[in-house]
């Protein structure tokens, strides 16, 4: 309604004539009287018109959409506003038609003796089984909705056509065909299961005509009550809590933390962050057989993601997007999608986003803005939004762009915003409701413990920084979740921050019933480098130096690969895995870096390596319990380290250097083998570990495969996805894999698309 006050208020300078007038001149030649022509869509109860917003309507008309030859209209304002009005006007929604009918008694009908909510949700409430209501009254006009409730065979929603599949085997499916080609058919059955069916596996299909829904038993008051009940529901909004779902029939927490074979049910797989896979269908011997099954593209030039993979589902994210596919044959099951956040900067203002979590019957995902949304795995429906940063003052900066981390009933997310001036945190929010369980604060606020490694105005003035901007581990032995800090701010420019600046550049061991810190060590105190600590807190149990111990490795983007027990902190190993590493000689007894003095940033430059992009940096990294060694990207470059005037950090020009995939021996930090690379060295691919194999981004554009024992070449295949081509298109995700039908598939993300790969 406030959208229409708005409207309204313009309306005194255009009438409701002179609109029709504006219309018929700008508009009918493609729209004609507004539904349709050959040359244009129809605009009355057209779905895509009724759920945008009066906002996103005005900017369409005044901007056009010249990649499918509308032109602009760059009107008066007054005349921009009554057209908007308009065009608006031919598709009102039923929740702007003031339905008649008394709405609460409208919703117990819908969830008592109506029995609707025993196939379709509302608000988070109710079954799964057809389609979701929520937004009902936003999507459908007053008609429309009438026609759905008093005659429910005439419409059916697509994707929800019934099916009635026999299968060569003798078994028989009957449910919703969500999607269906000749080659295979995506079947969602009454109980809320996916059966993804193979062309080979199908005797026969029956399409059932008309729907499912049973005609109306209700009397004329409660058809009109639930009428208006659904005419109100315009989706869920953020802040307020949602509802807790009964009968849940997704993944549990015990399997995320314990996947059964097949499954990649976390942003690394396992919550560890090892990207190790027990799967060995695809080993030394057979890998150059691997072949292209499908690609699925997501509309936008660069994905940062990993997908994740259960019961044959493979979700993935784009910029403040979500679809979930049929994993065997790269098919769409359901996509959510919101609008591009305009406030945003950095990262996320590029459309960053790197995955999703899941638990139960939910999907989890970050906003470009910092929201975190719950979606329901089967209908992908908004079931809860909380605003990540509720009570933070200055929200200027911060975005998110990583996957959130499952943690018993809890979902993890961290911010980003680092690099422009904010003050990090870390979050759990309860994974049924999205209420906020705990807060922890990376970095304090003047006066505050800690505030003494911050001497000067950073504080005060920029936040401090500390953003928690990639995804982290967790350890269910000790209940503990593990996460890396960024830089401080600003990052090259010690002079209004002196002291160590805690907890930046740092990993944190929090208690995850809690928040609290049980310990935490910093690899670059004082950075003057942007040498953030976001690369991934890798956790292993294993015998190292003869004894049993719970292990935490980081390769460091200052160069040096450190090992941890993780169990209280302790420092047991810190060498570099570089060679060009001039900052510092060492890690100390005392665990402080041994710094090489005169290295500091200055307003003329100064030569320091690592360069700014570090030693390594977010990609994956991945340890093999069979050959015991730890693989990473490693980049040997240096750089020039400019002051930054104005407190503004200028760019880092990057001297020629050069990518390598390495293989370390964690127990003494030496090398054991390395595969070189020929390219710009800029680019983000990870490793993958599975059947003896490593997967990797490298540095031209391939997704290579080598001997996990010596760095033998056993295989690769061109993506093209280089930072040599000049357009950014580079590695920037990381390959996993998976099981569905039978059949073990490598897939990962190479420019816009989604790629998977098999064994014949």
């Amino acid at each position: 309604m406030k959208y229409c006050l708005v409207v309204g208020a313009a309306l005194l300078a255009v009438s409701a004539q002179d609109a029709r007038v504006l219309f018929e001149k700008n508009c009918s030649v493609c729209h004609g009287g507004g539904h349709g022509t050959e040359r244009g869509p129809n605009l009355a109860n057209n779905r895509k018109v009724r759920g945008s917003s009066i906002a996103d309507l005005r900017t369409v008309i005044r901007d056009g959409v010249p990649a499918r030859g509308m032109p602009a209209f760059p009107l008066p304002a007054a005349e921009l506003d009554a057209l908007t009005a308009l065009v608006r006007s031919f598709s009102a929604p039923a929740s702007e038609s003031h339905a008649p009918g008394d709405i609460g008694a409208g919703e117990r009908y819908f969830f008592g003796s109506g029995g609707c909510a025993n196939c379709h949700m509302a608000m988070g409430r109710g079954k799964a089984v057809g389609p979701d209501l929520s937004s009902i009254g936003r999507e459908l006009t007053l008609t429309e909705i009438d026609e759905a409730v008093r005659q429910p065979g005439e419409r059916v929603k697509p994707g929800y056509q019934v099916a009635a599949v026999k299968l060569r085997n003798g078994s028989s499916v009957r449910g919703f065909a969500r999607n269906r080609s000749r080659y295979n058919l995506q079947v969602q059955d009454l109980q809320g299961r996916f059966h993804l069916l193979d062309d080979t596996e199908i005797a026969s299909t029956a399409m059932e005509t008309g729907s499912m829904m049973p005609a109306p038993q209700c009397s004329a008051n409660e058809c009109r009550d639930v009428i208006a009940y659904l005419s109100s529901l315009t989706g869920v909004s953020a802040g307020k809590p949602g509802a807790a779902i009964a009968g849940e029939g997704g993944p549990a927490f015990a399997r995320i933390a314990a996947p059964k074979p097949g499954d990649w049910p976390s942003y690394h797989g396992k919550l560890t962050g090892n990207r190790h896979s027990e799967l060995n269908q695809i080993n030394p011997a057979n890998v150059k057989n691997l072949a292209l099954q499908w690609v699925f593209p997501v509309n936008h030039n660069v994905l940062e993601l990993t997908p994740v993979v259960a019961d044959g589902v493979m979700y993935v994210s784009g910029p403040n997007q979500v679809f979930a596919l049929d994993a065997r044959a790269g098919r769409t099951l359901w996509h959510y999608q919101r609008a591009r956040s305009i406030e945003t900067r950095g990262d996320p203002a590029k459309g960053t986003n790197r995955g999703v979590a899941i638990l139960g019957d939910r999907v989890f995902v970050v906003t470009d803005n910092a929201h975190l949304l719950a979606l329901h795995r089967l209908t992908g429906e908004l079931l809860w939004e909380t605003e990540i940063t509720q009570g933070v003052t200055d929200k200027r900066n911060i975005g998110n762009t990583a996957a959130p981390l499952v943690v018993n009933d809890l979902v993890v997310a961290g911010v980003s915003g680092g690099d422009l001036g904010m003050r990090g945190f870390l979050d759990a929010y309860k994974a049924s409701t999205g209420e906020r369980v705990w807060r922890f604060w990376t970095v304090p606020q003047p006066g505050e413990p800690l505030s003494e490694t911050w001497g000067g105005t950073a504080l005060a003035r920029f936040g401090g920084g500390g953003a928690t901007w990639m995804t982290g581990t967790f350890d269910p032995e000790t209940n503990t979740v593990f996460w890396g800090t960024g830089n401080p701010y600003p990052a090259m420019n010690g002079d209004e921050r002196k002291g160590d600046n805690l907890y930046s550049d740092s990993v944190i061991a929090l208690d995850a019933a809690n928040g609290r810190l049980k310990w935490h060590y910093q690899f670059t105190p004082h950075d003057l480098y942007d040498w953030d600590a976001g690369q991934t807190p890798l956790l292993v149990n294993r015998k190292y130096r003869g004894e049993e111990k719970k292990l935490l490795i980081q390769a460091n983007r200052n160069g040096f690969l450190y090992v941890f027990d993780r169990t209280n902190g302790k420092l047991i190993l810190a060498e570099k895995f570089v060679d060009r590493l001039t900052w510092a000689k060492g890690i100390g007894a005392d665990g402080r870096p041994i710094v090489v003095p005169g290295l500091e940033p200055t307003r003329d430059g100064t030569k320091v390596c690592p360069n700014v992009l570090g030693a390594t940096n977010w990609p994956s990294m991945a340890h093999n319990p069979s050959t015991g060694l730890f693989y990473l990207m490693a980049r040997e470059a240096c750089g020039i380290y400019v002051k930054p005037p104005n407190w503004n950090p200028k760019p880092i020009p990057l001297e020629p250097g050069r990518m390598f995939l390495r293989a370390l021996d964690i127990e003494t930090g030496k090398r054991v083998w390395e595969v070189p690379q020929i390219g710009p060295a800029d680019s983000w691919g990870g490793v993958l570990s599975t059947g003896g194999v490593i997967f990797f981004g490298e540095d031209s554009g391939a997704l290579g495969a080598v001997d996990a024992k010596t760095g033998r070449d056993l295989w690769h295949i061109q993506t093209n996805a280089s930072a040599a081509l000049g357009d950014g298109h580079s590695w920037r995700s990381s390959p996993m894999t998976y099981m569905a039908g039978g059949k073990q598939y490598i897939a990962f993300a190479a420019g816009p698309n989604i790629m998977a790969f098999s064994l014949p």
